[in-house]
């Protein structure tokens, strides 16, 4: 990899510990309004649930709004929890208000960055909301290391769209061959910048090689190995 000059990162999940700071928003917001269901329970049924209202969301077949509104609302029937309209959409306010204010990252998530700065530059494509990205990257702190942020939303279209690369590609003032794309969704950040002839580096939390064109790794501290 000697002719890599930039490196694009997806940020949820990949950088920006969403697990983490979204369980901590919604005991926030459970303990400001009263909601007595246990959190833990909670967020083992909600978690796969906004990753498939994510994917759909992504195909574009549903718009931000829905996906805010059923996430939880699918969740709540789920669990048998009565609980209004109102109230959720209350909550789902609130989550997008909070949700930044939380700044945990992965493990090795500067460590890594530091290590990367002073080789290459360094960027971030992520599908996440325009008004909370960037309070993200301020709030964890991380926001200096990045030339080029794009969002979906700046774009029109969400990954694995090939618009989104080719803007950031555009924006970074770079071509494929000299990038590679780290992310940890197989449609969205490996098989998308594929697309477009970026290198992808597949963070799996269960390693297993795709194909030969892609590096796998289980946590970020690996990525050393390749850059």
């Amino acid at each position: 990899m000697t002719e890599i000059t930039d490196i694009f990162f997806d940020l949820d999940h990949t950088l920006w510990d969403f697990d983490t700071n979204s369980g901590l928003t919604f005991k926030k917001i459970f303990t400001e309004q009263n909601i007595e269901l246990d959190i833990n329970k909670f967020l083992v049924v909600y978690e796969p649930i906004n990753l498939e209202y994510w994917k759909l969301y992504r195909n574009e077949k549903i718009g931000k709004a829905e996906l805010r509104y059923k996430r939880l609302k699918t969740t709540f029937d789920k669990l048998n929890f009565e609980i209004s309209d109102k109230l959720i959409n209350k909550i789902s306010e609130d989550y997008i208000t909070y949700l930044p204010s939380f700044n945990y990252l992965l493990d090795g998530a500067k460590d890594l960055l530091d290590y990367l700065k002073d080789k290459y530059n360094l960027h971030i494509i992520t599908n996440g909301f325009e008004e909370v990205q960037r309070i993200k990257l301020e709030k964890s702190k991380i926001n200096h290391y990045f030339n080029v942020v794009v969002t979906s939303e700046s774009v029109g279209v969400k990954k694995p769209n090939p618009k989104v690369f080719e803007f950031a590609l555009n924006e970074a003032n770079v071509s494929a061959d000299n990038s590679i794309m780290v992310g940890d969704s197989l449609e969205a950040d490996v098989l998308g910048a594929l697309a477009v002839g970026i290198s992808p580096i597949y963070l799996s939390k269960v390693k297993h090689s795709v194909d030969e064109r892609i590096i796998s790794v289980k946590a970020l501290s690996e990525i050393k190995r390749y850059l």
